[in-house]
């Protein structure tokens, strides 16, 4: 499946950085324009590897620019320290559908340490039937943990799935102490 484009009105550049956590997260990649965070990638092998991918993802420029992100990586460090519980940052969902984009902005009303199923999540948007389709724009949400698709269980309790991993996902609910 080719990767998508994204739309010309990201005609600024691309910057990108990557971070050293010491938590099973690992390598962080994080994409972001002026506009907002684009993109974070947990358990990277290289940053040539990040780097690669957002040059096939975005017909932009992509620049390292470490110093862009610094309000970004001290807000992970905070919330990885248990001090942070809801991030701030700027966001640029324009990757996403429309659909996709309700759903992400409705994960970032999940509050720090509580969890809510595929269902209410759906009913939470309006959609009390599209559950499925609720799960799948969690598993394509660009900004894990930023937008915290990890608090989204199924209704039976289970973890359900994760882009990232169940093992991150049990980290990070673990962490929330959910």
């Amino acid at each position: 499946m080719a990767k998508r484009k994204l739309k010309s009105s990201l005609s600024n550049p691309i910057y990108y950085t990557t971070l050293k956590t010491k938590t099973p997260l690992g390598l962080i990649g994080i994409a972001g324009s002026e506009k907002g965070l684009l993109k974070i990638v947990f358990k990277l092998a290289h940053e040539s590897q990040f780097k690669s991918d957002l040059i096939d993802s975005y017909s932009n420029k992509c620049q390292k620019n470490p110093t862009f992100f610094d309000a970004v990586a001290e807000q992970l460090n905070l919330y990885f320290a248990g001090e942070l519980k809801k991030f701030t940052c700027k966001l640029d969902l324009s990757q996403g559908t429309p659909f996709q984009q309700k759903v992400w902005r409705k994960l970032t009303t999940i509050p720090y340490g509580k969890t809510r199923s595929y269902r209410t999540l759906a009913e939470a948007i309006g959609h009390p039937r599209a559950f499925r389709a609720t799960g799948n724009a969690n598993g394509k949400n660009p900004l894990p943990l930023i937008i915290p698709c990890h608090r989204v269980i199924r209704e039976n309790g289970g973890l359900g799935g994760y882009s990232c991993g169940l093992p991150i996902k049990r980290f990070l609910l673990d962490l929330e102490s959910v």
